[in-house]
């Protein structure tokens, strides 16, 4: 919306500078001249473009390969944020511990033994690395974007999912 606005303004601003007359040496009382600089107005809108309204890091995706390999070296806390029936009728990644979606902001917010005893894992901290992981995807950054909002600060998830876990192991 403001990237509109200011795409809008950027076609506004020629048309006000062709129908404005400057005269030679007009200027403000601070000695700038009254006319807006379209640098200026282009560099604000591209500042404003980048913008994000998010407070997730920019590289949440993981890989099978990156997933298998922070698993070994249990550099990870991963999340399942199925729900349970569904982990016992596909399966599950090994190592991972299983908070359905519909319970992950509360989850996050227990004491760590509270935790551990309803979820059977340890407590992730604000400052590990938590991949959060689902069927396909969907729910996973959803459930990223939850843990970043309440101040993890290390959170990605892995956009195959189980799907894609699943795949990927029947082929190593």
């Amino acid at each position: 919306m403001d990237l509109r606005r200011c795409l809008r303004l950027a076609g506004f601003v020629p048309r006000l500078l062709w129908n404005t007359t400057v005269l030679p040496g007009a200027s403000t009382p601070g000695g700038r001249s009254s006319v807006p600089s379209l640098a200026n107005i282009h560099s604000a809108c591209i500042k404003l473009s980048l913008r994000r309204f998010t407070s997730v890091p920019p590289s949440t995706d993981v890989s099978y390969e990156q997933l298998k390999q922070l698993l070994a070296a249990r550099k990870s806390v991963v999340v399942d944020v199925r729900e349970p029936w569904e982990l016992r009728e596909y399966g599950f990644i090994p190592g991972s511990i299983n908070v359905p979606l519909g319970q992950l902001n509360t989850a996050l917010q227990l004491g760590a033994e509270e935790f551990e005893e309803k979820y059977g894992g340890e407590m992730p901290q604000q400052t590990d690395n938590i991949v959060f992981t689902c069927l396909a995807g969907i729910r996973s950054k959803t459930a990223l974007e939850t843990a970043a909002s309440l101040g993890y600060k290390d959170v990605q998830h892995y956009p195959g999912g189980w799907q894609d876990w699943v795949k990927n192991e029947h082929h190593h």
